[in-house]
């Protein structure tokens, strides 16, 4: 006889609605690959989100992740009859299961920069922040699961080096979305002096080192991507001088490809990350990345990067020039595909479920 495959189920509750980014990427990107591997049902409590997943998936409806009910969401978990849960986050309530349950930790940013998302719920960002103050509320969640997750190297070490969990932490990446090839016969647009930066304005993103540096980039463009409020945006209009920053305040995946495609490089100022993730979306396509030098951003762009400080305006300039050459930017071009090869979500899928069968 063979043994029993494990019925798996998946929290499927943070995919976003409408704008879809992060963990809500992270989320849909595994739970595609890992269907392909192994049957799978998964969690929501917006039946909008199962628009991001594959057709067909078994599907359970809870109650949301930022309901009064989280501690307890064990309680409807149960009804699954899964042997084991995956989740996306850390937080995922785990009293009176009777199930395996792997949580997943991408980061330490707010222990450092404790200004929360703010597309949370207020009360919910006053939760956020008064957790971040110490280290054993976290400690709490991980010991209380039977395995941890986290995306990168350098926050495993992060979790060794502050003794978060007892539990076995195993990385599995994130990795970027296949990106469809270009029509038979069609040539890859020119490349432009332009620059590109993916991600929010929050304070630790230090988007003010790239828009700082456009003031001595003349004929250069920096292309943000992002939605951007009013004040950000004419403070870093005000931070660029006569550079010239393109605001597109959200984009479509689309969009966002053509305009890496015909970028010189991706560039990020970051002062902590948990991984990373435009990082390999631009070195998918050959752009390079300029970016502030911080350990994961390392791990990530290995050869395909050029690190400057964060606080260091006239490196970042100098890095962006010194790909004005055409073989220095061909070179980095060349290097950043080797290395986003090495990042893609069957890979990822197949680490994830040696630990949850295991």
């Amino acid at each position: 006889m063979t043994e029993a495959q494990p019925k798996i189920v998946v929290d499927c509750r943070y995919l976003r609605v409408g704008r879809h980014d992060g963990i809500s990427r992270y989320t849909a990107g595994i739970v595609t690959a890992l269907a392909k591997l192994h049957p799978i049902e998964v969690l929501v409590n917006d039946e909008r989100q199962l628009d991001h997943l594959p057709d067909g998936l078994p599907w359970h409806l809870v109650s949301a992740p930022t309901s009064w009910r989280e501690p307890f969401v064990a309680r409807q978990v149960r009804r699954t009859g899964a042997d084991v849960v995956f989740s996306p986050m850390q937080t995922m309530g785990t009293w009176g299961r009777d199930y395996r349950v792997v949580l997943t930790l991408h980061d330490l940013i707010y222990y450092r920069h404790p200004t929360p998302p703010r597309n949370l719920p207020a009360p919910v960002r006053l939760l956020w922040r008064a957790f971040h103050l110490a280290w054993w509320p976290q400690r709490v969640l991980l010991n209380r699961a039977d395995a941890v997750v986290t995306v990168s190297e350098t926050t495993r070490d992060l979790i060794a080096r502050h003794r978060l969990t007892r539990r076995e932490v195993t990385v599995v990446p994130n990795a970027p979305d296949p990106v469809p090839d270009l029509a038979a016969g069609q040539a890859a647009p020119p490349r432009t002096r332009s620059l590109v930066y993916m991600g929010s304005f929050m304070p630790y993103k230090n988007v003010e080192l790239p828009a700082r540096a456009m003031a001595d980039l003349p004929g250069w463009e920096l292309h943000l991507m992002s939605p951007v409020k009013t004040e950000q945006r004419e403070r870093l209009s005000g931070l660029a001088g006569d550079g010239s920053l393109v605001f597109h305040d959200g984009a479509s995946d689309e969009l966002y490809r053509d305009v890496l495609r015909r970028a010189t490089a991706l560039v990020s100022g970051s002062r902590d990350e948990g991984f990373g993730l435009p990082l390999v979306e631009a070195m998918s396509l050959g752009t390079p990345v300029v970016v502030s030098d911080i350990p994961v951003f390392r791990e990530v762009g290995g050869a395909a990067g050029a690190y400057v400080d964060p606080d260091d305006v006239a490196g970042f300039v100098a890095a962006v020039r010194e790909l004005e050459d055409p073989e220095t930017w061909a070179e980095r071009s060349a290097a950043a595909r080797i290395r986003a090869a090495g990042y893609d979500w069957n890979s990822s899928a197949k680490a994830l479920l040696a630990l949850l069968v295991r």
